[in-house]
């Protein structure tokens, strides 16, 4: 059993706090992502799980058992870093069996495993070369081995993907998956990357950079569609989508949500807002749930209009941004229609997709 536990982690370096109430538990073989912007303390939350860091309050454990005196060697995990950090000057074999042999495994026992992880990753025909001869995707799967063949109940994984090209990304995310599934190991995954946390994760676990006021950097946990489907706030909301979702500032008044050249009736998923005090809103839509007028049932459609200010196809869709004086409106359109600059457009948002958040809080409401 390789169960993670986190409970109120902080962490600071000198003055600056990085980590402020970190409380977290990742189950036996489960796949977790660790999402978040530059300096959100994702990092730092996978080098303390390793062991490269200590906390500077609350405890961690794995398999119910405290980390706090425990050095890494004896973790038994396993780190995949960004730089791919093999030993340029031996092969790809000796790069991968290069553990066992500094914990004198039997030569014939490193053979024999070195040879099923080059087998599962498609290396048996390079572990000859040295990393020069290798390209960036032969790379990662050599220190993608290099983790594998140690067998532990625990991987972390630092942003793996990061060097490689777009279409290599693709090949790894769907290779990383097939691993985990095969394995069945307790792996922890740091990206900012949200489509690599969509794609790979069970669960993620959203954070933000913990402010002044050392605010927990913990913003939600759930499955991928949890998360994206009803975001606990806000920055989640925004960070979670390419495009991301659309915030209209507006004012609760009676039955609807007046903003700046748009009112919303507070129907569907909004109806619990009727009858409430004034108060400052920001009503979420996601782009691809606004659309060209007449594809929605009339009860459905709210109408919304403004000037385009950028237009762009991206194959069988477009993008539309219109701008509005607080902020600008994205719709994702399954149309290659590209509105001139300036040209006023009507669109249609969909009424049961809306959200609703805190004005000043951010948080969902």
């Amino acid at each position: 059993m390789a169960a993670i536990g986190l409970t109120g982690i902080c962490k600071t370096f000198g003055a600056i706090t990085v980590l402020h109430d970190l409380t977290l538990s990742i189950a036996d073989r489960e796949f977790m992502v660790l999402v978040g912007p530059s300096g959100c303390g994702k990092s730092t939350a996978l080098r303390l799980i390793a062991g490269l860091e200590g906390p500077s309050a609350g405890t961690l454990t794995i398999g119910g058992r405290d980390m706090r005196l425990v050095p890494p060697k004896d973790r038994d995990v396993a780190m995949v870093f960004q730089s791919y950090a093999l030993y340029p000057h031996l092969r790809v074999a000796e790069n991968i069996g290069f553990s066992l042999s500094i914990r004198g495994v039997a030569s014939a026992e490193i053979s024999r495993r070195v040879g099923q992880v080059a087998d599962t990753l498609g290396l048996t025909t390079l572990l000859n070369r040295k990393p020069a001869a290798l390209s960036g995707g032969q790379r990662q799967r050599v220190a993608l081995g290099r983790a594998i063949v140690r067998e532990p109940s625990v991987f972390l994984f630092d942003e793996p993907l990061s060097n490689l090209d777009t279409e290599l990304r693709v090949q790894m995310r769907a290779e990383l998956a097939r691993l985990q599934k095969t394995l069945a190991t307790t792996t922890v995954y740091v990206t900012h990357d949200q489509v690599e946390a969509m794609t790979l994760g069970h669960r993620i676990a959203v954070l933000a950079p913990t402010g002044p006021d050392t605010t927990p950097n913990l913003m939600q946990v759930g499955t991928p569609l949890e998360i994206y489907d009803r975001p606990a706030n806000a920055f989640v909301a925004q960070f979670m989508g390419s495009p991301p979702m659309n915030l209209l500032p507006a004012i609760i008044n009676g039955t609807t949500a007046v903003g700046e050249g748009f009112s919303i009736p507070l129907t569907g998923p909004l109806a619990h807002l009727i009858g409430q005090p004034a108060r400052r809103v920001q009503i979420g839509i996601r782009p691809e749930h606004i659309h060209e007028p007449g594809q929605l049932p009339a009860d459905r459609a709210i109408m919304i209009k403004g000037p385009t200010e950028i237009a762009e196809t991206i194959g069988a869709e477009s993008l539309v941004h219109l701008a509005f004086p607080l902020g600008r409106l994205i719709a994702r359109l399954g149309s290659r229609r590209v509105p001139a600059y300036g040209e006023w457009v009507a669109l249609e948002m969909d009424s049961t997709q809306l959200h609703a958040f805190d004005g000043v809080t951010g948080d969902r409401i």
